[in-house]
């Protein structure tokens, strides 16, 4: 039992030191994501940009509480003439990353523009709260939005 009870501590130590992780990381590669998704959303439109950040089973919460679940329902969703005029900003204010590194959460304020066909503009400010998953390629991606 002298012997064993030693083997247990190392154990234990360098099992606990591998869930350790690297909080800052994690919220630069989480705060970079956002970013990517932005700049999809800007050059490639919003709904390829939303349908790509998406988990499979992602989900949108939208108007009248409304639930999108699914990457194709989201591409649907968004993919509309409204919405290839439409231009969306976002910057994150805070990043909270999981005790073990595989899930994150972020929000901050959103800006929305969305002319309209005789060119008059409206716009949506508000905040925004996403919750992103750690995929199994390391990618991150979106479960609720």
């Amino acid at each position: 039992m002298r012997r064993i009870a030693p083997i247990i501590v190392v154990i234990f130590f360098f099992s606990s030191c591998s869930r350790m992780v690297d909080r800052k990381a994690i919220e630069r590669e989480v705060f970079e994501t956002e970013k990517a998704f932005e700049a999809m959303a800007a050059e490639k439109g919003i709904a390829e940009a939303f349908s790509f950040f998406s988990a499979e089973n992602g989900v949108i919460k939208r108007q009248n509480d409304t639930l999108i679940t699914g990457k194709e329902d989201i591409y649907r969703y968004y993919d509309n003439e409204r919405m290839k005029r439409a231009i969306v900003q976002w910057t994150p204010d805070a990043i909270e990353v999981s005790d073990d590194g595989s899930m994150a959460s972020t929000y901050g304020k959103y800006l929305w523009r969305i002319p309209n066909d005789r060119g008059d503009t409206t716009e949506y400010r508000g905040v925004f709260h996403t919750v992103w998953k750690k995929q199994p390629n390391e990618k991150w991606r979106y479960l609720w939005d």
